[in-house]
């Protein structure tokens, strides 16, 4: 956690490999003392599989909410992905076009939120591309508003910084 909380302060060169037996510290080679704008982290997702969330421990959501409230201390913006929506839930499995309709999907999302704190307007569901031959527009409407989402909150950190 320590390590992650570093890559946070931009402390850490690109390409570090996470230790979890022995944490970073300032005298190692990946410490980085001067970051400059494009070290700086600008924004941190999480991605959570929708079909694991029940077995998601008390554990892993107490980091989550430690890394995330790390990353508020440092004013870095957040948002979650909710992944495989569609093997998460059966009203997504048989079209993705019912996202915003499940009233399933709605409560994990909600639990979510309170279990580590993201905000419900920052936590986007999207489908993964698994066995799919073609590109579906459905599919990549709710990758790409994801993605501009990520985008946007990164633009107005760098803007505010």
């Amino acid at each position: 956690l320590f390590s992650i909380q570093l890559s946070l302060l931009n402390s850490i060169y690109i390409h570090f490999q996470f230790n979890p037996v022995s944490p970073l510290s300032e005298g190692d080679p990946g410490y980085n003392s001067c970051p400059t704008l494009d070290d700086k982290v600008h924004i941190l997702v999480c991605v959570i599989p929708a079909d694991r969330l029940s077995v998601l421990s008390e554990e892993v959501k107490q980091k989550i909410r430690d890394i995330r409230e790390a990353a508020s201390d440092l004013g870095i913006p957040q948002l979650a992905l909710f992944t495989k929506i569609d093997q998460a839930c059966s009203v997504t499995e048989s079209d993705i076009k019912n996202v915003y309709k499940s009233k399933y999907l709605k409560k994990q999302m909600e639990d979510f939120s309170a279990d580590v704190g993201v905000p419900m307007n920052c936590i986007f569901p999207v489908k993964n591309y698994h066995s799919e031959i073609h590109m579906n527009d459905d599919i990549d409407s709710l990758i790409l508003s994801a993605l501009r989402q990520m985008v946007d909150f990164g633009d107005d950190f760098v803007n505010m910084s």
